[in-house]
């Protein structure tokens, strides 16, 4: 037993001068600049039609944005970051900026996209990329200008050209010219994530460069562009071309709950959400006011806009121009009253969003009225002018799938802003395009029940997706870590978890609720017993009829 011991004290004695020269080893490894050149000398880089401004090491720290403020949130790791000027076009001027982490690089490029009509670098998304280990790039679309402004358009076709799906494109080519001669080698794996117009660019990324990323998510996709500008046109004439059909946001609520009561138990379940809204036949009509108005009933005229929110446009022959709004998520922060009644007429999103295009990318004139809008006309017109360029509805994407591309979109069916109905009527078309075996082979949907605009609502709405501006989460339900898993180990999602927060999405106050999103057409189905508010209790399940 003694000798035993002393042989085993000797093998531990000579062991430890191993660990501590392994560790050191490794120590010295991370802390080793992963560059083969120096930051500086990307400012000599030549690219096409670019102009690099400048190339800099940025300590590790808070990051504070050009011309802002001190800003919380945005520490960093040590990083080159090269800015530059793209002018593909005589009047392009695409601002970029890409980020490369100094050491620790995982031999990944990220990018995300731009919210509405984009105008801005999206600093969050540059420092939650580099933080992760990605190196990252970022682009203004080629102008300077607030989300829901697009007075920059107004005879400047080129730039339209570039918000519509160049400056992506450019910026990607860019990009990932900068990160090879950073370090000396390509990035092994490319993806690109994110939400509203950023599904959009997800989605014309896929159609029409498919050799630029090799996993997209694409999440509530402005794809149908024209059209769903057309929807907001035809939202304010039901809602405010006669002063009587306006719907007041104090009669949301009433609308909410009514929505709720007639269908909130379809699927088995009373949560407070609507599962799966096509199954949902809530007739606005059973909110007449009866004995005079109130919050707590719709006028007649109320009643007839409220039919016309959840039809959606159509042309005078009755041919549909775009998906009415699901019903489901009218109430609360991020809903009716943000996208569509406003806090009085004409302060709505969708009012801002939709005076903005047609003046500016339509019919170049600034005194522009929705009241005048034709729905024969005014569509064919947007269709003819900007389709080519901001549409991404084409369902051919043989030439992305045969390079291996994965693509995931996702959308949430309280979604006030875009009816989450689009998004299905373009996976179909994939599907009817290629094959339903083809396309499950390099595609997934995910429906979020109770989900509004890219994030929030009353629902789950918490499940590691990237949208404009947003850094890369740190969840292990994630999205984007399913489609990491996807593209480079051949797992593809079947389903993902979504967490509903105590507060909003800070997870520090604990989780109210987790439950699966299911890959289209499967649907999350109760198994009949368990806690309501846990994701085990649930499995993906065909719709029932």
């Amino acid at each position: 037993m003694n000798n035993a011991m002393c042989v085993l004290n000797s093998r531990k004695r000579s062991v430890r001068p191993f660990r501590a020269e392994f560790v050191a080893m490794i120590i010295f490894a991370f802390a080793t600049p992963a560059h083969a050149a120096p930051c500086a000398n990307l400012a000599n880089l030549k690219l096409p039609n670019t102009t690099i401004t400048s190339a800099q090491d940025v300590a590790a720290g808070p990051f504070i944005p050009p011309g802002g403020g001190p800003a919380s949130g945005l520490a960093t790791p040590a990083f080159c970051r090269v800015t530059m000027e793209i002018k593909p076009a005589k009047d392009s001027d695409i601002k970029v900026e890409v980020w490369l982490p100094l050491m620790g690089w995982n031999g990944k490029y990220l990018s995300q996209g731009n919210g509405g009509f984009a105008g801005s670098i999206s600093y969050p998304s540059l420092a939650g990329a580099v933080k992760a280990g990605y190196a990252a790039a970022s682009t203004d679309t080629g102008h300077a200008a607030g989300p829901t402004n697009a007075a920059w358009a107004l005879g400047h076709p080129d730039r339209i050209v570039d918000f519509g799906y160049r400056a992506i494109h450019e910026m990607t080519i860019k990009a990932k010219a900068v990160i090879k001669a950073f370090y000396g080698d390509d990035a092994k794996r490319s993806y690109f994530s994110s939400c509203s117009n950023g599904g959009r660019q997800a989605l014309m990324e896929a159609q029409r460069f498919p050799d630029d990323y090799d996993g997209i998510i694409a999440g509530a996709p402005a794809n149908f562009f024209t059209h769903l500008l057309t929807a907001g046109a035809w939202d304010l004439q039901a809602t405010q071309s006669d002063p009587a059909s306006y719907i007041p946001p104090a009669k949301i609520p009433a609308l909410s709950a009514a929505v709720l009561k007639a269908c909130d138990t379809l699927d088995g379940v009373a949560d407070g959400l609507i599962n799966d809204p096509r199954g949902c036949h809530f007739d606005p009509a059973s909110l007449l006011c009866k004995e005079g108005d109130a919050n707590s009933c719709l006028t007649a005229s109320q009643v007839a806009a409220l039919k016309k929110l959840y039809a959606g446009p159509a042309n005078s022959k009755g041919e549909k121009i775009f998906p009415g709004r699901a019903v489901g998520g009218e109430e609360g922060p991020g809903g009716w009253a943000t996208w569509i009644t406003g806090s009085a007429p004409g302060t709505s999103l969708t009012f801002q969003f939709t005076t903005n295009f047609f003046p500016n990318m339509v019919f170049d004139d600034p005194k522009w009225d929705f009241k005048t809008f034709n729905f024969d006309s005014g569509v064919k017109t947007a269709d003819e002018k900007q389709a080519r360029d901001l549409n991404a509805t084409d369902p051919n994407l043989k030439a992305f799938e045969k390079r291996g591309g994965k693509l995931i979109i996702y959308h949430g069916w309280d979604d006030p802003a875009i009816s989450a109905y689009n998004t299905i009527d373009y996976y179909n078309s994939v599907v009817a395009a290629m094959g339903a075996k083809e396309t499950n082979s390099f595609v997934r949907l995910f429906m979020a029940p109770g989900m509004q605009h890219c994030f929030g609502g009353p629902g789950p709405n918490s499940f590691g997706q990237l949208g404009p501006g947003t850094a890369l989460p740190d969840a292990q339900h994630s999205i984007f870590v399913a489609m990491e898993d996807w593209v480079e180990k051949g797992t593809a999602p079947e389903r993902v978890v979504a967490t509903k927060y105590v507060n909003g999405m800070n997870p520090t106050q604990g989780v109210k609720m987790t439950r699966p999103l299911c890959a289209f057409p499967k649907v999350a189905q109760y198994k009949g017993s368990g806690d309501t508010n846990d994701e085990a209790n649930f499995v993906c399940a065909e719709k029932k009829p």
